[in-house]
């Protein structure tokens, strides 16, 4: 096996002058992407939106909702030159600082049950299953359940 090295990655806030990449990057890497006017919105309603930059470009992007103790995980995308390297992990430590920072007390997702790397990476910094969302996700035939999960940021 060989071993790849991470390239040399900056975390920092999501601009606006970042959305035409953010959005060409969520919309090749979903069947049903957040559209370039979501991220807006998330920028202007003030959620902690993050940009990951590798060699002058963005690589991924996160974008969280915190409030009253608590920090959501609305989208997390590494692209798809960049996987494989460890860049989903440190930019999901990176949003977990944020809601600490935010004083949330847990946080939580949906993840597609569908997308087994994705569910690999938030078990392996601690997320656990809590529950079932029935038809949360659009699918290319109906509609697909989402996999909620949670994780402590402090001792209950």
């Amino acid at each position: 096996m060989v071993a790849v090295a991470r390239p040399h990655a900056e975390v920092r806030a999501m601009r606006r002058d970042d959305l035409p990449a953010v959005s060409a990057m969520e919309s090749a890497s979903y069947d049903f992407p957040w559209s370039e006017g979501i991220f807006s919105d998330c920028l202007k309603a003030g959620h902690p939106c993050w940009v990951l930059w590798v060699d002058g470009e963005v690589a991924g992007y996160g974008v969280l909702s915190v409030a009253a103790g608590e920090a959501h995980v609305l989208n997390l995308c590494i692209g798809q030159a960049h996987r494989g390297l460890g860049l989903g992990r440190h930019l999901l430590k990176r949003l977990l600082d944020v809601a600490r920072w935010n004083g949330a007390q847990r946080v939580f997702l949906e993840v597609r049950p569908s997308n087994p790397v994705a569910q690999t990476l938030y078990q392996s910094v601690g997320f656990i299953e809590i529950g079932r969302r029935p038809k949360y996700y659009p699918a290319k035939v109906g509609r697909e359940d989402a996999i909620v999960m949670a994780l402590e940021l402090v001792a209950p």
